[in-house]
């Protein structure tokens, strides 16, 4: 069975989380990190000649293994494992496997070495071979596992991340893609931490291109080099030293300059300058511009990365949102940025995205090469589009098309997106703080006076829904009708505006073409998605498809194609990712598995079965639709009799109905009861208790007959579920590829889309439903029939309290 890629992700996770104990997450990362790297490399590389790392004999993961339960497991990793690779790589120092601070002691530290070692063991987990050339599972894995770390890490620890949304954003509005790079074409990174941003330009440039790396942190650089690898760049140099008071990378005493240069240094720097003079700076840095605060380092990061561009070199860095706005030494050198026309854009994030802060940041993007002929900034304000994802905020795959595609573009939205001018610019003293040029706020409902006054909707609330009477332009005519100059009123009841749209003949029409729209590129991808085999590259067909569908619904009305790419995004993520993993790996077969659990004696216990590419319910939707009917049947009629049960005993639990004798309400109960009732009435005569008794009788007699209907309907439903279920196991091996294909692509993936998507069509009317009503509620009663209405209630209130002896 293969592995599939989130099960990779959360099971190594929440091992490697539950053995942490007491440890600080930021420091058990890099045991867990190293672990990670040692797998990947021995699987990859050990025993290879000429590999580009060199697992020496007696330092592979398998000798790691020979070690579990030694009492000096931690003393001999760090020997026989650690000491090796190091050496014959040139690595950084890694983690110490004997730190009994960190880890324990004595029983306690083999114990801890000994499980997280095996959480590695499983087979499944073998990466001799890339299953799928081109997607780096075992780095996307390594990433997954920065990120929750970084989560786990709290606020001060969380800066060896940046997150992969930002990053890839970052990569995108370089251009690199679209440009003709080589093997000599360079991208760095003066704070690189984990590597991950780096590694994101990589990934965007046509070719390998030569990546440079620094990081002050000494554990973090090894990070970023282990983080190389996995993601297939292991030539890539990175080292480790303070950026700015010692820039690694020079051209004798001049520093390199790079084709792309991206950083997301720490923000607000307290001790940039420590062990530096910046006015005597022989890189030259800060003499063109100024030199910025002793206490604010954002912009030490920024001109460093202007002076390590070549003359027709990109960048991008991440600062926080206050380097747009502070005044004095910043003032100037952002005056002196942007007057030699080095900030090509300026694109505003979230809040709360990043691990290390809470503040608000943005991204610069400078841009060297029409420096001499630029004359205006693109900005974009970004701040509104994110999702909630626990204490932090994640931008969505939505929300980082629309920025690249917009920055790409340079194209002006209202609300988001602005070309501002130098003129514009200096008449606000160079202030490039983003609300002085994108109002981004929300347009207010204003209230009418007049419409409160005198009644009717004014028509101003109705044009502003012309995007809807573009296609529909009857419908307004059906659901309006004039009241007076300038004020309308509803032409249908209150209660049929809903039905009233859904209905109209504009408005069908119109969600039939939209249906017939999601149609054509359903049957265009059903068509494209058969065709994929073994070996097929998961990251290329997502990349095609959304591509795809978000231009097949570009300038459609009513509807955003970027809400309907986050859908497809969103159940590539949930479930279509891990089916294209496993047929990338073993075809189209659906193959089935037990599932098994041990009891607390160690005993195997069978919970049934599951077809990962095929659930059990698509092979029943196809081929035992009855069956599955005559269930659904059984099942209503359950549940009609319990609830009949449920009413009865409502209705007859007080303290004298039928039920208050009875402890509980059960068979056993009831049948005693009855029991008794049957002996009391022998012995009394009384006409009183024997019409009691025989009330009481009727009653738990009707209870006991629905019980006994309720099981044996429950006994019909399990077997008949117990027959469906062998039916389905059994009709797996019947199963031809082709019918394979049917159920994924048709039953399971573009079934789902279709939900999905039409769910967009509902929500257009489900808008329009509830703004037409809310306008209508808001002037449907003047104020003068309110006041007249409040007055007629208040004297009715006041003649109530005057009969009960109350005046006023």
């Amino acid at each position: 069975m293969a592995l599939k890629k989130s099960e990779l992700y959360s099971s190594l996770w929440s091992s490697c989380d539950e053995l942490r104990g007491g440890m600080d997450a930021s420091q058990y990362k890099d045991y867990v990190l190293v672990l990670l790297f040692i797998k990947y490399v021995s699987d990859k590389y050990a025993d290879i000649p000429f590999a580009p790392i060199n697992v020496p004999e007696g330092a592979s993961f398998k000798d790691m293994v020979a070690l579990k339960g030694k009492p000096d497991i931690g003393d001999q990793i760090n020997k026989k494992i650690i000491a090796p690779l190091v050496n014959a790589n040139k690595l950084s120092d890694m983690p110490d496997f004997n730190d009994s601070a960190k880890l324990g002691s004595g029983k306690e530290q083999v114990e801890r070495l000994t499980n997280l070692i095996a959480i590695f063991e499983n087979p499944a987990l073998d990466f001799s071979k890339n299953r799928a050339e081109g997607d780096d599972i075992l780095g996307d894995a390594y990433e997954y596992l920065m990120r929750h770390f970084a989560t786990e890490s709290g606020k001060s620890k969380g800066q060896f991340y940046t997150p992969a949304e930002v990053s890839r954003i970052i990569a995108q509005i370089l251009g690199i893609r679209y440009a003709d790079t080589t093997s000599s074409t360079t991208a760095y990174d003066p704070t690189c931490g984990s590597g991950s941003l780096l590694l994101k330009v990589a990934d965007e440039a046509r070719t390998k291109i030569t990546l440079y790396g620094q990081e002050k942190d000494a554990t973090t650089s090894g990070l970023a080099r282990m983080n190389m690898i996995l993601h297939n760049n292991p030539e890539a140099l990175i080292v480790q030293g303070n950026t700015l008071t010692d820039p690694r990378f020079k051209d004798r005493e001049t520093l390199k300059t790079f084709d792309y240069v991206v950083a997301n240094p720490p923000f607000s720097d307290k001790r940039w300058s420590t062990g530096l003079d910046p006015l005597k700076d022989i890189y030259e840095r800060f003499k063109p511009f100024g030199i910025p605060p002793a206490k604010q380092g954002d912009y030490a990061y920024l001109l460093h990365i202007v002076r390590s561009l070549k003359s027709t070199g990109k960048g991008a860095c991440i600062l926080p949102h206050g380097v747009l706005f502070r005044g004095n030494s910043e003032a100037e050198i952002r005056h002196a940025l942007v007057r030699k026309g080095y900030i090509k854009g300026i694109i505003g994030l979230p809040a709360n995205l990043f691990y290390g802060t809470g503040i608000p940041a943005c991204i610069i993007v400078i841009d060297k090469e029409e420096a001499q002929n630029r004359k205006s900034i693109f900005m974009i304000d970004a701040s509104a589009g994110f999702m909630k994802d626990g204490p932090k905020n994640r931008l969505r795959a939505q929300d980082i098309h629309r920025i690249v595609d917009v920055f790409t573009r340079q194209a002006e939205i209202p609300k988001y997106s602005r070309i501002v001018s130098f003129e514009e610019i200096e008449k606000n003293e160079f202030n490039l703080n983003l609300p002085r040029y994108i109002d981004s706020q929300q347009d207010e409902d204003l209230q009418d006076i007049e419409g409160h006054l005198h009644g009717g909707i004014p028509c101003a609330d109705i044009d502003a829904l012309q995007s809807y009477w573009n296609i529909c332009p009857q419908l307004r005519q059906t659901l309006f009708k004039e009241k007076r100059p300038g004020y309308l009123e509803l032409a249908v009841d209150k209660s049929a505006i809903k039905s009233t749209i859904y209905e109209h003949p504009e408005f069908a029409a119109f969600i039939a073409d939209m249906n017939a729209h999601f149609a054509a590129w359903r049957t265009k991808t059903s068509d494209v998605l058969r065709q994929l085999e073994p070996g097929c590259h998961p990251k290329e067909i997502i990349d095609e498809l959304s591509e795809n569908l978000l231009a097949h619904y570009a300038d459609k009305p009513l509807i955003s194609q970027y809400d309907i790419y986050q859908h497809l995004m969103d159940y590539w993520a949930e479930t279509m990712q891990d089916d294209c993993y496993l047929i990338a790996d073993e075809g189209w077969k659906a193959d089935t598995y037990r599932i098994t659990e041990k009891d607390k004696k160690g005993k195997e216990k069978d919970k049934g079965w599951i077809c990962d590419l095929v659930p059990k319910p698509l092979i029943v939707s196809r081929y035992f639709a009855k069956e599955q009917e005559a269930i659904d049947k059984l099942t209503a009629e359950l549940e009609s009799i319990t609830a009949s049960m449920t009413e009865l005993e409502e209705e007859h639990g007080g303290e004298e109905g039928a039920f208050s004798e009875l402890e509980k309400v059960n068979k056993a109960n009831v049948a005693a009861r009855l029991k008794d009732i049957k002996n009391v009435a022998a012995r009394l005569k009384d006409i009183k208790s024997d019409r009691e008794a025989k009330e009481e009788a009727a009653v738990l007699n009707d209870w006991l007959r629905l019980a006994n209907e309720e099981a044996n309907l429950k006994k019909r439903l399990k077997d008949a579920e117990t027959l469906l279920d062998s039916k389905a196991y059994h009709y797996y091996p019947k199963l031809t590829e082709d019918d394979v294909k049917t159920l994924v692509v048709e039953d399971k993936w573009l079934s789902s889309l279709d939900i999905a998507i039409h769910g967009e069509m509902d929500r257009i009317s489900q808008s329009l439903t509830q703004r037409v009503k809310e306008l209508a509620e808001r002037y449907e009663i003047p104020m003068p029939q309110m006041t007249d209405r409040v007055a007629e209630l208040e004297a009715k209130v006041n003649r109530h309290l005057e009969r009960m002896g109350f005046r006023l």
